[in-house]
């Protein structure tokens, strides 16, 4: 059995839990929190396990507690010293997305999965998903032909502020552009891999907040080489969780789609349909399988068990600091209202 400690216990911390004890070869060996209230919720959650306060605590007692690996659910500005610690005990890691809110401090997780000869993995469950995975094979399977145009675009509820308020806290977050989209451009630069690397971005943004990065509504263009370019938009002023993606290629498209009441909703409605290459139909696209981040979730936490044993990322931490370039360089691109070229 892969032993895990678990590092943070809000929200998504215990949905990160579940899915550890259902893990096919996992075990939930001990659980890390912020603070005493927290702590009694995981005591009273799992009344068996070492519930201590503080990621220190836990690593400190690595040995006694035989931990192979963590799983850390914190908010964005304690991913990299965290990480950087579990490395340095000599622990494998899963980290939630964003990697990191900065280049420098994806650079420094990086030298420390390195040093350590540990794996690193960045948590980004929507490949996971037989919804938004299919659209990877039926690309790369050249259903569409060469892809042209992709607009994703997520209309949804405010963001809930998280512990002590910390996602509307700039300094915290980093920006709002780390948490979902993040994800979005994950979804697009892995689909288009044969593409390249995007070259530039321009992007804009408004909001009720004078903060850079915590924009309300926020859309970005993304360019690879030759005539590949993506819209990603969405807005935080809307209602519920809908979510939609479109891809068209030279021969074919793709349109896909998910409604729920909120993000971690375990009945949504979704559909996928592609027309592929020389029909002139489109077609509903079956056995997807459940779809949403809490099964795409359990989904992962069994895939990174076979990627620890096999000494591999699911995502390497290399594509992920990638991802964050462009957070940031779309941030900037925002607000200096100009078109960015992206260095990676």
């Amino acid at each position: 059995m892969m032993r895990f400690g678990l590092i943070g216990y809000g929200l998504w911390g215990k949905y990160h839990a579940r899915a550890i004890v259902n893990a096919p070869g996992a075990e939930l060996a001990a659980i890390a929190c912020a603070s005493e209230q927290t702590a009694a919720q995981a005591r009273a959650d799992f009344p068996q396990l070492p519930v201590v306060i503080g990621y220190q605590a836990l690593l400190a007692q690595r040995g006694q507690l035989g931990l192979n690996a963590v799983d850390i659910v914190v908010p964005n500005y304690l991913h990299a010293g965290i990480g950087i610690a579990a490395l340095d005990a000599g622990l494998d890691v899963l980290l939630e997305k964003p990697m990191a809110p900065s280049v420098a401090e994806c650079d420094a997780l990086i030298a420390a999965a390195r040093r350590n000869d540990r794996v690193l993995t960045i948590g980004h469950e929507f490949r996971l998903s037989g919804q938004w995975g299919s659209m990877k094979k039926i690309i790369e399977g050249g259903e569409i032909g060469r892809p042209r145009y992709a607009n994703v675009s997520l209309f949804r509820f405010p963001y809930r502020p998280g512990s002590s308020a910390w996602r509307y806290d700039q300094r915290r977050v980093g920006s709002w552009i780390l948490e979902e989209p993040v994800h979005f451009f994950d979804s697009l630069m892995w689909y288009f891999q044969s593409q390249g690397d995007p070259v530039s971005l321009h992007a804009i943004g408004n909001s009720k907040q004078d903060t850079p990065g915590m924009y309300d509504n926020f859309s970005t263009v993304l360019r690879w080489p030759g005539d590949l370019y993506a819209m990603v938009t969405q807005t935080l002023s809307g209602f519920e969780h809908h979510h939609v993606m479109e891809v068209a290629g030279t021969e074919g498209s793709i349109r896909t789609w998910w409604s729920g009441a909120m993000d971690r909703t375990r009945d949504p409605k979704f559909e996928l349909k592609v027309q592929r290459r020389g029909k002139k139909q489109c077609e509903i696209v079956g056995d997807l399988g459940a779809s949403g981040e809490v099964f795409e979730l359990q989904e992962e936490l069994r895939l990174v068990v076979e990627a620890f044993r096999a000494r591999r990322p699911l995502v390497s931490p290399e594509e992920a600091r990638k991802r964050i370039v462009v957070c940031v360089e779309a941030e900037r691109s925002a607000r200096e209202n100009r078109v960015v070229e992206l260095r990676f």
